[in-house]
Protein backbone atom coordinates (compact mmCIF):
# COMPACT_ATOMS: atom_id res chain seq x y z
CA UNK A 1 0.00 0.00 0.00
CA UNK A 2 2.61 2.04 0.47
CA UNK A 3 4.14 2.33 -2.91
CA UNK A 4 2.54 5.67 -4.18
CA UNK A 5 4.55 7.51 -1.39
CA UNK A 6 7.86 5.32 -2.13
CA UNK A 7 7.17 6.48 -5.93
CA UNK A 8 6.41 10.54 -5.53
CA UNK A 9 9.79 11.56 -4.52
CA UNK A 10 11.42 10.12 -7.85
CA UNK A 11 9.23 10.11 -10.25
CA UNK A 12 6.47 12.01 -10.85
CA UNK A 13 3.26 10.81 -10.47
CA UNK A 14 -0.84 12.29 -11.61
CA UNK A 15 -3.87 11.17 -10.33
CA UNK A 16 -7.00 12.02 -12.64
CA UNK A 17 -10.93 10.75 -12.93
CA UNK A 18 -14.21 12.56 -12.61
CA UNK A 19 -14.89 14.43 -9.38
CA UNK A 20 -17.95 12.53 -8.96
CA UNK A 21 -18.54 9.07 -9.65
CA UNK A 22 -21.83 9.20 -11.46
CA UNK A 23 -22.29 5.23 -12.11
CA UNK A 24 -20.25 2.83 -13.63
CA UNK A 25 -20.43 3.01 -17.64
CA UNK A 26 -19.69 6.49 -16.88
CA UNK A 27 -16.63 5.82 -14.66
CA UNK A 28 -15.16 3.00 -16.81
CA UNK A 29 -15.20 4.90 -19.97
CA UNK A 30 -13.38 7.37 -18.57
CA UNK A 31 -11.30 5.42 -16.69
CA UNK A 32 -9.84 3.72 -20.05
CA UNK A 33 -9.01 6.67 -21.50
CA UNK A 34 -6.99 7.77 -18.62
CA UNK A 35 -5.19 4.44 -18.50
CA UNK A 36 -4.85 4.76 -22.63
CA UNK A 37 -2.64 7.89 -21.47
CA UNK A 38 -0.29 5.81 -19.20
CA UNK A 39 -2.53 6.94 -15.75
CA UNK A 40 -1.85 4.75 -13.01
CA UNK A 41 -3.84 6.17 -10.52
CA UNK A 42 -7.27 6.75 -10.77
CA UNK A 43 -9.48 9.32 -8.91
CA UNK A 44 -13.42 9.95 -7.87
CA UNK A 45 -15.59 10.99 -5.49
CA UNK A 46 -18.77 9.01 -3.48
CA UNK A 47 -19.04 10.91 -0.76
CA UNK A 48 -19.47 14.83 -1.41
CA UNK A 49 -19.51 17.59 0.82
CA UNK A 50 -21.37 20.41 -0.58
CA UNK A 51 -22.27 23.85 0.28
CA UNK A 52 -25.73 23.25 -0.99
CA UNK A 53 -27.68 20.72 0.01
CA UNK A 54 -29.78 20.37 -3.17
CA UNK A 55 -26.47 19.76 -4.71
CA UNK A 56 -25.48 16.09 -6.03
CA UNK A 57 -23.61 14.27 -2.72
CA UNK A 58 -22.79 11.69 -4.58
CA UNK A 59 -23.57 7.90 -4.88
CA UNK A 60 -22.38 6.61 -1.19
CA UNK A 61 -21.16 3.41 -0.24
CA UNK A 62 -22.09 1.89 -4.11
CA UNK A 63 -20.13 4.50 -5.88
CA UNK A 64 -16.97 3.49 -3.54
CA UNK A 65 -17.61 -0.22 -4.92
CA UNK A 66 -17.69 1.65 -8.75
CA UNK A 67 -14.13 2.80 -8.39
CA UNK A 68 -13.02 -0.45 -6.71
CA UNK A 69 -14.11 -2.83 -9.32
CA UNK A 70 -13.21 -0.11 -12.37
CA UNK A 71 -9.78 0.07 -10.68
CA UNK A 72 -9.44 -3.66 -10.08
CA UNK A 73 -11.02 -4.29 -14.04
CA UNK A 74 -8.14 -1.90 -15.79
CA UNK A 75 -5.80 -2.18 -13.13
CA UNK A 76 -5.35 1.21 -11.68
CA UNK A 77 -4.86 2.10 -8.17
CA UNK A 78 -7.77 3.76 -6.76
CA UNK A 79 -8.18 7.53 -5.18
CA UNK A 80 -11.47 9.10 -2.90
CA UNK A 81 -12.24 11.37 -0.18
CA UNK A 82 -13.00 10.06 2.83
CA UNK A 83 -15.04 12.59 4.53
CA UNK A 84 -16.38 10.67 8.21
CA UNK A 85 -15.01 8.89 10.72
CA UNK A 86 -17.45 5.64 10.08
CA UNK A 87 -16.71 5.49 6.53
CA UNK A 88 -12.60 4.94 7.34
CA UNK A 89 -12.81 1.20 7.95
CA UNK A 90 -15.07 0.45 5.15
CA UNK A 91 -12.87 2.53 2.72
CA UNK A 92 -9.37 1.58 3.98
CA UNK A 93 -10.66 -2.23 2.79
CA UNK A 94 -11.77 -1.00 -1.12
CA UNK A 95 -9.88 1.92 -2.16
CA UNK A 96 -5.97 1.97 -2.48
CA UNK A 97 -5.21 5.80 -1.09
CA UNK A 98 -7.74 7.73 1.09
CA UNK A 99 -7.77 11.78 0.80
CA UNK A 100 -8.73 14.10 3.67
CA UNK A 101 -10.61 16.85 2.15
CA UNK A 102 -9.72 20.81 2.61
CA UNK A 103 -13.13 20.67 4.82
CA UNK A 104 -11.89 17.97 7.00
CA UNK A 105 -8.21 19.41 7.26
CA UNK A 106 -9.15 19.90 11.10
CA UNK A 107 -11.26 17.04 11.94
CA UNK A 108 -9.00 15.55 14.35
CA UNK A 109 -11.21 12.24 15.01
CA UNK A 110 -11.04 11.54 11.32
CA UNK A 111 -7.12 12.28 11.18
CA UNK A 112 -6.47 9.90 13.89
CA UNK A 113 -8.40 7.00 12.07
CA UNK A 114 -6.21 7.37 9.50
CA UNK A 115 -3.42 7.21 11.29
CA UNK A 116 -4.23 3.37 12.37
CA UNK A 117 -4.73 1.97 8.61
CA UNK A 118 -2.44 0.93 6.25
CA UNK A 119 -3.43 2.75 2.92
CA UNK A 120 -1.14 6.03 1.99
CA UNK A 121 -3.75 9.46 2.71
CA UNK A 122 -3.61 12.37 1.08
CA UNK A 123 -4.27 15.48 3.21
CA UNK A 124 -5.27 18.35 1.53
CA UNK A 125 -4.62 21.82 2.84
CA UNK A 126 -7.33 23.48 4.64
CA UNK A 127 -9.33 26.62 2.74
CA UNK A 128 -7.59 29.43 5.17
CA UNK A 129 -4.62 27.12 6.99
CA UNK A 130 -0.94 28.09 7.31
CA UNK A 131 1.47 25.38 6.72
CA UNK A 132 2.08 25.07 10.50
CA UNK A 133 -1.69 23.70 10.65
CA UNK A 134 -1.01 21.53 7.85
CA UNK A 135 1.72 20.44 8.96
CA UNK A 136 -0.15 19.96 12.64
CA UNK A 137 -2.90 17.81 10.53
CA UNK A 138 -0.22 15.89 8.76
CA UNK A 139 0.91 14.64 12.38
CA UNK A 140 -2.16 13.56 13.72
CA UNK A 141 -2.00 10.78 11.19
CA UNK A 142 1.64 10.02 11.60
CA UNK A 143 2.12 9.86 15.40
CA UNK A 144 -1.28 7.63 15.02
CA UNK A 145 1.22 5.18 12.88
CA UNK A 146 0.65 5.98 9.69
CA UNK A 147 3.65 7.74 7.79
CA UNK A 148 2.16 7.46 4.54
CA UNK A 149 0.97 10.64 3.83
CA UNK A 150 1.23 13.36 1.11
CA UNK A 151 0.56 16.72 1.06
CA UNK A 152 -1.50 18.43 -1.23
CA UNK A 153 -2.07 21.92 -1.87
CA UNK A 154 -5.14 22.70 -3.41
CA UNK A 155 -5.65 26.72 -3.40
CA UNK A 156 -6.56 28.87 -0.40
CA UNK A 157 -9.29 31.45 0.23
CA UNK A 158 -7.96 35.09 -0.87
CA UNK A 159 -9.22 38.04 -1.87
CA UNK A 160 -9.57 37.39 -5.29
CA UNK A 161 -12.69 36.48 -7.25
CA UNK A 162 -11.46 35.51 -10.35
CA UNK A 163 -10.25 32.29 -10.08
CA UNK A 164 -11.93 29.53 -7.59
CA UNK A 165 -9.19 29.94 -4.98
CA UNK A 166 -5.24 31.55 -5.37
CA UNK A 167 -2.78 28.33 -5.78
CA UNK A 168 0.04 29.05 -3.65
CA UNK A 169 3.14 27.53 -5.16
CA UNK A 170 5.25 28.59 -2.79
CA UNK A 171 3.94 25.56 -0.46
CA UNK A 172 5.97 23.24 -2.47
CA UNK A 173 9.06 24.03 -1.41
CA UNK A 174 8.12 25.12 2.44
CA UNK A 175 6.13 22.47 3.38
CA UNK A 176 8.58 19.74 1.95
CA UNK A 177 12.07 21.69 3.83
CA UNK A 178 8.98 21.48 7.15
CA UNK A 179 8.10 18.26 6.24
CA UNK A 180 10.07 16.20 4.18
CA UNK A 181 6.49 14.73 2.93
CA UNK A 182 5.95 14.23 -0.88
CA UNK A 183 3.94 17.16 -2.60
CA UNK A 184 1.07 17.34 -4.84
CA UNK A 185 -0.78 19.95 -6.87
CA UNK A 186 -4.52 19.84 -7.33
CA UNK A 187 -4.80 22.77 -9.79
CA UNK A 188 -8.56 21.70 -10.62
CA UNK A 189 -9.73 23.38 -7.78
CA UNK A 190 -7.40 25.88 -7.56
CA UNK A 191 -8.46 27.71 -10.52
CA UNK A 192 -12.05 26.50 -11.57
CA UNK A 193 -12.06 26.67 -15.29
CA UNK A 194 -10.99 24.05 -17.14
CA UNK A 195 -8.66 26.50 -19.17
CA UNK A 196 -6.18 27.63 -16.86
CA UNK A 197 -5.84 24.36 -15.19
CA UNK A 198 -2.44 23.19 -17.39
CA UNK A 199 -1.07 26.73 -16.72
CA UNK A 200 -1.51 25.84 -12.87
CA UNK A 201 -0.13 22.20 -13.89
CA UNK A 202 3.22 23.28 -15.49
CA UNK A 203 3.93 26.06 -12.51
CA UNK A 204 3.21 23.20 -10.27
CA UNK A 205 5.82 20.70 -12.16
CA UNK A 206 8.29 23.63 -13.09
CA UNK A 207 8.32 24.29 -8.83
CA UNK A 208 8.87 20.74 -7.69
CA UNK A 209 5.71 19.00 -7.26
CA UNK A 210 5.94 15.16 -6.92
CA UNK A 211 2.26 15.12 -8.82
CA UNK A 212 -0.72 16.42 -10.04
CA UNK A 213 -4.19 15.37 -8.74
CA UNK A 214 -6.70 16.56 -11.81
CA UNK A 215 -10.01 16.15 -12.59
CA UNK A 216 -10.81 14.55 -15.67
CA UNK A 217 -13.22 12.51 -17.73
CA UNK A 218 -14.39 12.21 -21.13
CA UNK A 219 -17.55 14.61 -22.10
CA UNK A 220 -16.64 16.94 -19.13
CA UNK A 221 -19.17 19.40 -19.89
CA UNK A 222 -21.75 16.60 -18.71
CA UNK A 223 -20.42 16.60 -15.05
CA UNK A 224 -23.01 17.05 -12.38
CA UNK A 225 -20.23 18.25 -9.81
CA UNK A 226 -17.28 21.04 -11.19
CA UNK A 227 -18.28 20.57 -15.00
CA UNK A 228 -16.37 23.93 -15.28
CA UNK A 229 -13.08 22.70 -13.97
CA UNK A 230 -13.02 19.36 -15.36
CA UNK A 231 -10.79 18.65 -18.40
CA UNK A 232 -11.14 16.04 -21.26
CA UNK A 233 -8.32 13.71 -21.95
CA UNK A 234 -7.01 15.36 -24.78
CA UNK A 235 -6.02 18.13 -22.18
CA UNK A 236 -4.67 16.02 -19.93
CA UNK A 237 -2.34 14.75 -22.61
CA UNK A 238 -1.58 17.82 -23.33
CA UNK A 239 -0.42 18.28 -19.90
CA UNK A 240 1.45 14.60 -19.69
CA UNK A 241 3.74 15.72 -22.42
CA UNK A 242 4.64 18.79 -20.84
CA UNK A 243 5.94 16.64 -18.10
CA UNK A 244 9.64 15.22 -18.84
CA UNK A 245 10.68 18.63 -20.29
CA UNK A 246 9.80 20.67 -17.42
CA UNK A 247 11.16 17.85 -14.91
CA UNK A 248 14.17 17.93 -16.96
CA UNK A 249 15.06 21.61 -16.15
CA UNK A 250 14.24 21.19 -12.86
CA UNK A 251 16.31 18.11 -12.02
CA UNK A 252 19.20 20.19 -13.87
CA UNK A 253 18.50 23.56 -11.80
CA UNK A 254 18.82 21.33 -9.11
CA UNK A 255 22.28 19.86 -9.53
Amino acid sequence: MDEITHNFPGTFSVIAGPCSIEGYDGLYQSALALKELGIKYLRGGAYKLRTSVHSFRGLGDSGILHLENVGNELGLKTVSECTQTDKVEFMAQHIDILVVGTRNMHNYPLLELLGKIDNPVILKRGIASTYDEWMAAAEYIIENGNEQVILCERGIRTFEPETRYTLDISAIQVMKQKTGLPIIIDPSHAAGYRDLVPSLAFAAIAAGADGLMIECRVNPCDSICDANQTIDPRSLKHILNAVPDLRHHLIRRDL
